[in-house]
């Protein structure tokens, strides 16, 4: 069963506790990052089942959440339709497979660059959606050692990825550590850290 296979059946119970927990942890570091937004764009890409998009909604002009598991924006698309949001859009995609064809100046991605086999095709497609002085804010885990999986990376080293980034064209990538949490990651404990990178 590949990613998004997995994906597509954990949909409808994707919101656990956990979850909705560390999703308002996330939703408060990127946050934390973000200044002068409400005139802009905004992608969530990954976005699952929009539990950190959606606590960020407020912040920008428009946010388009992005996600290869068409369950997932089902899912998404009930949030918003149950909340009323006027300024929020769904696409089913992935960018590994297919070029965007959507632009943002915003994008954040969270828990989705380990779930990326070719994380470096990712990262380039997404700097392409970027509007030319825009952000790309990634949360995700720290390398882990102890975990050891075929199917997600285990973690990642904040200085390669933002020099990765900056060797791709962006003008600037910096990255911090924010959060440690017992079993948060493949039942190890684990960080995650908030990149930030500038087109």
């Amino acid at each position: 069963m590949d990613t998004k296979e997995i994906f597509e059946q954990m949909a409808p119970r994707y919101d656990t506790a956990d979850r909705i927990k560390t999703a308002k942890i996330i939703a408060g570091a990127i946050r934390s990052e973000l200044t002068d937004t409400r005139e802009k764009s905004a992608m969530d890409y990954g976005c699952g089942t929009g539990l950190i998009g959606l606590e960020l909604i407020d912040l920008f002009k428009s946010i388009l959440f992005v996600d290869a598991s068409a369950r997932m924006i089902e899912q998404v698309e009930r949030k918003i339709e149950k909340a009323r949001v006027s300024t929020a859009q769904t696409l089913c995609g992935d960018f590994c497979a297919e070029p965007p064809q959507v632009r943002a100046d915003y994008i954040l991605m969270a828990q989705t660059l380990l779930h990326a086999g070719s994380y470096s095709l990712l990262l380039h497609r997404l700097y392409g959606a970027l509007n030319q002085g825009g952000r790309l804010l990634i949360v995700d885990f720290d390398k882990n050692e102890s975990v050891k999986s075929d199917i997600v990376h285990n973690g990642f080293v904040q200085a390669e990825l933002t020099q990765e980034l900056r060797q791709m064209g962006f003008a600037s990538a910096g990255a911090r550590t924010f959060f440690h949490g017992k079993n948060i990651f493949m039942n190890q404990d684990a960080s995650l850290f908030i990149l930030t990178a500038v087109k």
